[in-house]
């Protein structure tokens, strides 16, 4: 069987073919991982699209390659290369191309679209012929800690080749708009039903429930993005304040991040947890460095912290500052002294029943995650 009737076999009576279009979303973060973008675009397009969320290998002991394949919403299906252990990148290539090659010949797609979430993805999806290519560039990848010396040289070769770009910010926007003609500023959005629980009493869990108050908090990743220095000295400072920090590490040796009597580490949370967490603090804390890898970002936490009726202090993220600087409930600093002083006007502003809840609102008025679907959405099928 050549290439292109494994990809593309003829139907016959027994042919599985789905009527719905596949969306295969090609992925550098796991399903798994942090609940956050990928997983609340790709389970909206789900209600329209079949899609296949391909995750990078896991490499273990076993001899030969094979597909793991599990649904994680209606209409996701997870699809994780598992590759024995030693093969070289050549070796590697060739494998992922083979196990979805055949996954697709098995399930024979009426049509086949491709997102792209990582440009390094195309060494091994070149050959697929989609009737639209979408590069969702959520951050500017070639900026972060371990990036791939040919990510720059890769992410040329997907914008020369995709129908639409999207882009995880405005800031992010203005800088590829200079190479592709149909970007669009998708910024991350909210679940505000979601998050909105937190401003309801709701129990402390079990793990936060003894932690005094005044209480600081944040959850996401906690890499290289993060200004381990600004907490450190947060807590030096302000010993009464309670830092609580929710999150996998991940890219930074643990050892190097403060520690301290107010500083409490509870690890990963599922994202159905985290609104229990954030019904218990007084703040929430974006203290994000301000490097490279911060450049672009658009932190899916700003609205979630606001959905939330929680008062935030950030560092200057330029998206963060464009987007929120002058809502009221969001506040800028550039110091550690900056930092301790918005974060003592935050606690003030608590004070003030309903304050912090019409300045919230006003500023997630019109955001959704359905909305911003929707959008993305429209400029798919304008490439159909």
């Amino acid at each position: 069987m050549n290439q292109q009737e494994q990809l593309h076999p003829k139907q016959s009576a027994a042919s599985t073919t789905s009527l719905r279009p596949t969306l295969l979303c090609l992925s550098h973060l796991r399903w798994g991982f942090v609940y956050q973008r990928p997983q609340h675009v790709m389970s909206r397009l789900a209600r329209d699209y079949d899609v296949l969320f391909f995750e990078e290998p896991i490499f273990e002991g076993r001899q030969t390659a094979h597909l793991e394949h599990y649904g994680v919403a209606e209409g996701v299906t997870v699809l994780v290369p598992r590759l024995p252990k030693g093969l070289d990148e050549a070796q590697v290539i060739d494998a992922q191309r083979e196990l979805l090659d055949a996954w697709l010949a098995q399930h024979w797609p009426s049509e086949l679209m491709l997102w792209y979430l990582t440009p390094m993805s195309q060494v091994f999806t070149d050959h697929l012929e989609a009737n639209v290519v979408i590069f969702d560039c959520m951050d500017e990848l070639s900026a972060f800690k371990f990036a791939p010396p040919a990510l720059v040289e890769m992410e040329r070769r997907l914008m020369a080749k995709a129908n639409v770009v999207f882009t995880g910010g405005y800031s992010l926007w203005e800088a590829k708009r200079q190479h592709h003609d149909n970007v669009h500023a998708m910024p991350s959005s909210v679940d505000v039903a979601h998050f909105a629980a937190a401003r309801q009493p709701i129990p402390d869990p079990a793990d936060q429930a003894a932690i005094a108050h005044p209480r600081l908090g944040f959850f996401g990743v906690i890499d290289e993005r993060f200004d381990i220095d600004l907490v450190r000295e947060l807590a030096t400072q302000r010993p009464e304040w309670q830092i609580v920090l929710i999150g996998p590490v991940v890219k930074i040796d643990p050892d190097t991040l403060p520690r301290s009597p107010n500083i409490h580490y509870l690890g990963a949370k599922q994202y159905e947890e985290l609104p229990a967490y954030l019904a218990g603090w007084d703040v929430a804390l974006m203290p994000f460095a301000l490097n490279e890898s911060t450049r672009f970002i658009s932190p899916t936490k700003t609205p979630e912290y606001l959905a939330g009726g929680c008062p935030v202090v950030s560092t200057p993220i330029r998206d963060v500052v464009n987007g929120y600087g002058g809502s009221g409930v969001v506040a800028i600093a550039d110091s550690p002294q900056a930092f301790i002083e918005a974060i003592q006007a935050a606690l003030d502003l608590r004070t003030q029943p309903g304050v912090i809840a019409q300045y919230a609102d006003k500023a997630l008025d019109g955001m959704s995650w359905d909305k911003t679907c929707a959008m993305m959405k429209e400029q798919i099928e304008c490439q159909r």
